[in-house]
């Protein structure tokens, strides 16, 4: 009985030790998860107007532009499209990192059907370990940035992704980007987007943030485009790792919170079970003392 007690308490003090850790882990992200939506509040504006600006560009010009125009396919070739996953460096997180890699298998697996074939570029410890696991190639990774984004890091993922949009010879025909979508501290959405070429349709309903402003192309609209590209695809992508980041935080937040929640149910029927245990073995020995004691009333009496 007292072996049993011993266990009790060892389970007790190790459930301890880990609630303290989900503890400090819930209230980093609590404290993070500020800055993160002050970052994405600060960027979203720039990363609509602009994508707004090159919308209006597109719509109120003829030109033929990498940016807006459709390749043509190639007899005997596949076209290519670059899907871009932003996950985590970190666990910890619940399922966010399970629900981005979800729906980029599921957009993988459309472009597959529609005989394309997608090229993987990845954002994120976990999702570098999920594909090399896998062992599905990558023609892009980086690491390190996840919960606190840079707009230095975004700029470096966005160049290569360009470079390999615009390259002559064996580019990519699409740009396509998985990423995780803040709407609150409780719903984030995991969100598919197409960056390029950019998709626009006519109506006569008025757009998103009013009617488009008439702007007037010097030198040229081409040239407009060639100087909003870059720009645009790197507020995008800058944008939305900084959702992902705030989504990253909240989800973790949520997730220890839930297992602190948990040890703290955990300690408390461990203790029950101690304490239980304890009883059972004091009344063990109260037991075993007056069974002695009237084992030796017994034999005194005998004696006599």
């Amino acid at each position: 009985m007292g072996g049993q007690l011993r266990v009790y308490r060892r389970r007790i003090a190790s459930v301890k030790a880990t609630k303290q850790i989900t503890r400090a882990q819930e209230l980093i992200a609590t404290a993070r998860i500020v800055k993160a939506q002050q970052k994405v509040a600060a960027s979203t504006p720039y990363a609509e107007e602009i994508t707004r600006a090159v919308s209006a560009v597109a719509s109120r010009s003829n030109a033929s532009h990498a940016l807006t125009t459709e390749r043509e396919p190639q007899a005997g070739v596949r076209p290519k499209a670059a899907v871009l996953v932003v996950t985590s460096d970190r666990g910890f997180c619940g399922g966010y990192n399970t629900n981005t890699l979800k729906e980029a298998e599921q957009l993988m697996q459309l472009l597959r059907e529609q005989g394309k074939e997608p090229v993987r570029y990845v954002v994120g410890r976990k999702g570098v370990s999920y594909n090399s696991f896998r062992e599905r190639s990558m023609a892009g990774s980086w690491v390190g940035f996840s919960d606190n984004p840079a707009y230095t890091d975004a700029r470096t993922v966005a160049d290569e992704v360009i470079e390999a949009f615009l390259a002559e010879e064996g580019g990519m025909d699409e740009i396509h980007l998985v990423s995780t979508r803040f709407i609150s501290m409780l719903s984030q959405q995991p969100t598919t987007v197409r960056i390029l070429p950019l998709q626009y349709e006519e109506t006569t309903e008025t757009p998103a943030g009013g009617v488009f402003p008439l702007y007037e192309f010097e030198p040229s609209p081409e040239r407009v485009l060639d100087a909003l590209l870059p720009h645009y695809v790197r507020a995008r992508i800058y944008n939305a790792m900084l959702q992902s980041a705030a989504s990253e935080h909240a989800a973790r937040r949520r997730a220890m919170k839930s297992a602190t929640d948990n040890a703290s149910d955990l300690i408390d029927n461990l203790t029950r079970q101690a304490n239980a245990a304890r009883q059972a073995e004091i009344t063990q020995e109260i037991s075993e003392i007056v069974g002695g004691a009237n084992a030796l009333a017994d034999a005194n009496v005998g004696s006599d």
